[in-house]
């Protein structure tokens, strides 16, 4: 083990030195950062091991450190021969203590001259893995896009919503379903967005979805699950006119300023919330006052 010294200050830290490790069966190195005034405390805390500090250059006292502090130097030098810092292709600033481990797993992948194998396939029989970022992002991306086929919805398919944008259900957030649903689909807004048909406690939220946010519903085996009941899907409320909306309309009444008279409407819908309507906005307004008329006099 040796020390270099007389470094530029570099990471969080700033260290300014970097003690060398070499085990001198396999060859492997171990270079940590340091501080030029770590006491001979400090050092023992971090790795203890027999002494042979050498002078500047003394490759006798020490040979092996003396020539992985070479390698390393050389290493080091050709990202901050000019400064202290570098840049890579993305803009990410580097100081040299920050190469130390890259520069650690490139040595012990690199074939020993001395021994005709890779240290670490002395220290451990097997190669330390290499991981080529770049190389296998780019190879996950093909793969997705080989394999992946974005679903094909068209009207009339059941889908499952995702529930990860809809805070208003009744249901504690960590105990609500990923998914609800299913819904029918209504109609097609390109290939990125839907319009379905919404009931339940999403009867009064927008019809809209993009597709990433569905799951196209898919019908339990029946064999595989005899007990588990098919979804009922609610009928929402038809867009053909108010009469065909209703069945037992104007269930009460109450004066609105002593003067305009409301009704209370109920739908055929049972997740359609009832409204207050003037008689004058109620389509076949007659037909129905003459029902509840009948009603309470049948009652009375």
């Amino acid at each position: 083990m040796d020390w270099v010294t007389a470094l530029p200050p570099g990471g969080g830290r700033s260290y300014n030195s970097f003690l060398v490790l070499v085990d001198r069966y396999s060859k492997t190195p171990i270079f940590l950062p340091f501080q030029k005034d770590y006491t001979a405390m400090d050092t023992a805390i971090i790795i203890w091991n027999k002494l042979s500090v050498s002078t500047a250059y003394h490759p006798q006292t020490d040979g092996l450190s003396e020539r992985k502090i070479q390698t390393l130097e050389g290493m080091i030098r050709r990202f901050c021969a000019y400064g202290q810092e570098f840049k890579d292709c993305d803009g990410f600033t580097h100081h040299w203590c920050t190469l130390i481990t890259v520069h650690e797993l490139a040595y012990k992948t690199s074939i020993h001259s001395s021994t005709g194998k890779t240290p670490g396939m002395l220290e451990k029989a097997r190669h330390h893995a290499v991981i080529c970022m770049q190389d296998s992002f780019k190879y996950a991306k093909e793969r997705w896009v080989k394999n992946h086929k974005p679903p094909d919805f068209k009207i009339g398919y059941l889908v499952l919503v995702s529930t990860l944008n809809l805070n208003n259900i009744k249901v504690p957030k960590r105990l609500k379903d990923t998914f609800a649903g299913p819904f029918m689909i209504k109609a097609l807004h390109g290939p990125n967005a839907v319009q379905l048909e919404l009931t339940g406690e999403l009867m009064n939220k927008h019809p809209n979805f993009p597709v990433i946010l569905l799951n196209p519903y898919r019908s339990s085996d029946k064999y595989l699950f005899p007990l588990r009941n098919k979804p009922q899907l609610e009928i929402p409320p038809s867009e053909e006119g108010e009469e065909k909306k209703l069945v037992k309309v104007l269930q009460e009444m109450r004066t609105r300023n002593k003067k305009e008279r409301q009704y209370l409407l109920g739908y055929r819908n049972p997740t359609q919330e009832d409204k207050w309507l003037l008689e004058k906005n109620i389509t076949n307004a007659d037909k129905l006052l003459r029902r509840l008329r009948n009603e309470r006099s049948h009652k009375e």
